[in-house]
């Protein structure tokens, strides 16, 4: 038994190798970076240029316009349309389509961003290797959160994810104002991760389990028998404290309280890796457990069998969703719909009192989080009516994603470049940039502009993707707090209008003053073409975003199927 059990566990491990090559190449980097400082000649090596090359390897090893099907021996390349869902290690991860592509977005931010620490003055030796481990290490933890199928793994992510970003926030040891943030930072972080493992205790001690297509399946079978009053009270106590975790990673309104402090403590290179890569892969997470715990769609068991000894074959698991999980369904929709809601309100009305752009930048970070959450509540309520079209609105919040990749980075990399030339991150001393440094204005204008989500820039895609995801909820499912949704963000979106645009004011039409911060240098060729380089794909997306929207629709085909 002993040694069955064993061999099980061998070729288990074996078999789900292909599908964890990213975290391991990334493993594989941050040892050699560690062990590149026992050599003398590493003190002539930025380490950045390691973690350049091993994200580069990642992403090819991730293969994502071919990915792998590892359902398959050995693994073949397959076309991303046909990826199927696979579970790895014994069901403590999953890869499939939706995994690739959010791990494909990680994997392009990491690049741009390790060039930026390149380009900018804050990160350079002799923290550069200390700050590269951190990097990697945290984004080790968001590729596990993207891909995680179980309550256990989805903690640790989270805490993977967090930790080596509380130190990155203090990596100027003499930085008070850094340090001050790292510490209100690692204390909120400890506080939502203590009440979600409560949660996920709670849940995985009702439903007999903690892997997540299981626990639907257990509580589809609660939920077709009859839940107790007791029973409703625990289990939605026992979610509400796993959406804790969740929404500390995703900056939500009421657990915000600690991003606009990190973000000022903090560098600007430091804030655009939370405000990018920290939102995607607690997206994507938030994705997987909504839909993984209220659908028995994503389950790869062949039939559910029932406490009196009968059984239930899964194609008729359609109809279970719909009359056993329907109210779980709508009472997750409900709590992430409201919480969505009131992000991006207190986002946007909060940022207008800001005079420190980082700050301001950091309430533009949870409005836009509420905005992304808006197109869970419209999957949960297509699912159980047209998974096809449930898909498809998955889709538009990974566009969603894409865009604002490239829109909020770009709004970052001018920061960290502005504070190198002229030592200022008020926005003040944004005044006259317009005669300072043509290419600064020019290049945060059509970041913040894109950020509102005015055509012709990127940010209308992407923010039209998710409302178009809202209606199309809405008319196959008539749930009218989806039509209360697509209201609230549309006014969100103007009044967002006026924030943005202050700045856009204050660096084109307002005149420098006397004691506006000098710009002591212009910006070199190299940082000029990285900001343009992010610049051009938010002006031109708009005429050529069908391709990727196509390849983004195939990939997440099998995520609800």
């Amino acid at each position: 038994m002993f040694f069955t059990l064993v061999n099980h566990l061998t070729s288990d491990t074996f078999a789900s190798l292909p599908g964890f090559g990213v975290e391991l190449v990334l493993c594989v980097t941050i040892v050699v970076i560690l062990l590149a400082r026992m050599f003398p000649f590493s003190e002539r090596i930025d380490s950045t240029w390691f973690a350049l090359l091993g994200t580069l390897v990642a992403l090819c090893v991730l293969s994502p316009l071919a990915p792998w099907d590892i359902s398959q021996s050995p693994a073949r390349m397959v076309s991303i349309g046909e990826m199927p869902r696979v579970e790895i290690f014994t069901g403590m991860l999953v890869h499939d389509g939706f995994t690739v592509v959010i791990k494909t977005f990680l994997l392009v931010f990491l690049l741009l961003f390790f060039v930026l620490v390149k380009l900018t003055r804050a990160h350079r030796k002799p923290d550069s290797p200390d700050f590269s481990t951190l990097v990697l290490g945290s984004a080790l933890g968001m590729c596990l959160m993207v891909s995680a199928n179980h309550m256990l793994m989805i903690f640790l992510a989270i805490e993977m994810a967090s930790v080596p970003s509380y130190a990155m926030v203090a990596i100027h040891r003499h930085d008070r104002k850094g340090s001050e943030a790292a510490l209100k930072y690692a204390v909120y972080g400890a506080g939502t991760a203590g009440v979600m493992l409560y949660g996920i205790s709670l849940l995985a001690g009702m439903l007999n389990s903690a892997h997540v297509p299981t626990m639907a399946l257990h509580l589809a079978q609660m939920a077709a028998a009859g839940i107790t009053p007791a029973e409703s009270v625990i289990l939605v106590m026992a979610m509400l404290m796993i959406l804790v975790g969740v929404a500390f990673k995703l900056s939500a309104v009421p657990f915000h309280q600690w991003c606009p402090d990190v973000f000022e403590g903090a560098t600007a290179e430091v804030g655009a890796f939370l405000s990018v890569a920290s939102k995607a892969a607690a997206l994507a997470l938030l994705v997987r457990l909504s839909v993984g715990l209220t659908c028995l769609e994503s389950a790869p068991l062949e039939l559910i069998s029932w406490g009196d000894g009968s059984e239930l074959n899964v194609p008729d698991s359609a109809e279970l969703v719909g009359l056993a999980l329907g109210s779980v369904q709508n009472l997750v929709a409900w709590v992430i719909a409201v919480m969505a809601a009131v992000t991006c309100t207190f986002g946007n009305l909060a940022a207008f009192a800001q005079t420190n752009i980082k700050r301001l930048l950091a309430y533009s970070t949870i409005a836009h989080a509420g905005y992304m959450m808006m197109a869970v509540p419209a999957v949960l309520a297509l699912v159980s009516i047209d998974t096809y079209v449930a898909g498809q609105c998955v889709g538009y919040l990974a566009l969603y994603i894409a865009v604002y990749l490239l829109m909020n980075l770009g709004a970052f990399a001018v920061v960290a470049m502005v504070r190198d030339v002229t030592g200022s991150e008020e926005i003040r001393d944004y005044a006259g940039m317009i005669h300072r440094s043509k290419s600064f204005t020019i290049c945060l204008t059509v970041m913040l502009v894109s950020l509102v989500g005015l055509p012709p820039l990127a940010g209308f895609i992407g923010k039209f993707a998710v409302f178009a995801g809202l209606a199309r909820g809405y008319l196959a499912s008539g749930e009218t707090y989806l039509v209360a949704l697509l209201v609230i963000g549309c006014v969100n979106t103007a009044i967002s209008l006026f924030y943005y645009l202050r700045i856009v004011k204050t660096m084109t039409i307002d005149s420098a003053e006397a004691d506006t911060a000098p710009l002591r240098s212009s910006p070199s060729i190299l940082q000029a073409g990285y900001l343009w380089l992010l610049a051009v794909p938010v002006m031109v997306l708009i005429v050529g975003w069908d391709f990727l929207n196509v390849w983004i629709q195939q990939a997440v085909l099998g995520l609800i199927s």
